[in-house]
């Protein structure tokens, strides 16, 4: 399921068909696809790479590992890598940590509505390994890359991020961003969270005062409340909101 696509119209889902297949058939040197990318990346995308860019430079003097709830394709994941890599190249304590199910929603609540099903937002078989080797590709082009900073975590995280806290009892969150979309794992993951974040850590929500994920934002105001922060949003999409602790 794509948010983006379900609000095109026909005109702009046809368009974006002919300019995939644009790009499957681009006349390109394979030496040199890769380093023209922004040849293919539409306005909606970039705007989502900058954001993204926008938020992780508010954490670069904020001491901490940054978490993504619900990393789906893990495009972020790998923008987060290349941030590390340009703005901090020798932080090797700020470690990159995903969590995610790879199998779409193991639950939902009726806090969520009536549009979100089990399953929804799956993605194709054993695709955490390829992510994996993606990212491992990634922090291969940076410096220290003989220390792992990169870490996908499988499964239901409201069980998986206790776990991965009680491994790791040193951990710091400078930056949590949650595309989990619905209500169980987005609240009980805010309240695991909320005593490893410090001031200046950033706390984004990929769905909040959206109709069609009704649970996330029901989540936000049982566990933070909308009158304790100051939420913030960026001219770059109409979707994605933040606060900064203070």
């Amino acid at each position: 399921m794509n948010l983006n696509s379900s609000f095109a119209s026909e005109n702009e889902k046809n368009n974006r068909a002919d300019f995939l297949e644009l790009y499957k058939n681009n006349p390109l040197p394979d030496g040199e696809i890769l380093s023209n990318l922004g040849l293919f990346i539409n306005r909606q995308t970039l705007s989502r790479i900058l954001l993204m860019h926008e938020l992780y430079k508010k954490i670069i003097d904020v001491n901490g590992v940054i978490m993504e709830f619900g990393v789906r394709w893990g495009q972020n994941l790998s923008l987060f890598e290349s941030f590390r890599g340009i703005y901090e190249p020798y932080n090797y304590t700020r470690k990159i940590i995903g969590f995610d199910t790879f199998e779409g929603f193991s639950s939902v609540h009726e806090k969520d509505g009536t549009l979100n099903r089990l399953g929804d937002y799956n993605v194709t078989p054993d695709y955490e390994n390829y992510l994996e080797k993606i990212l491992n590709y990634h922090e291969s082009e940076n410096p220290i890359s003989h220390i792992k900073k990169s870490v996908l975590v499988k499964g239901d995280a409201t069980y998986t991020l206790e776990k991965y806290l009680e491994r790791h009892p040193e951990t710091i969150i400078a930056f949590a961003y949650f595309d989990f979309d619905i209500y169980e794992p987005t609240k009980k993951c805010l309240e695991i969270i909320k005593g490893r974040v410090t001031k200046g850590s950033v706390i984004a929500f990929d769905e909040l005062n959206h109709s069609g994920f009704p649970g996330e934002t029901q989540a936000f105001l049982e566990v933070i409340g909308a009158r304790n922060c100051k939420l913030q949003r960026s001219t770059l999409t109409p979707y994605v909101s933040y606060f900064v602790v203070d």
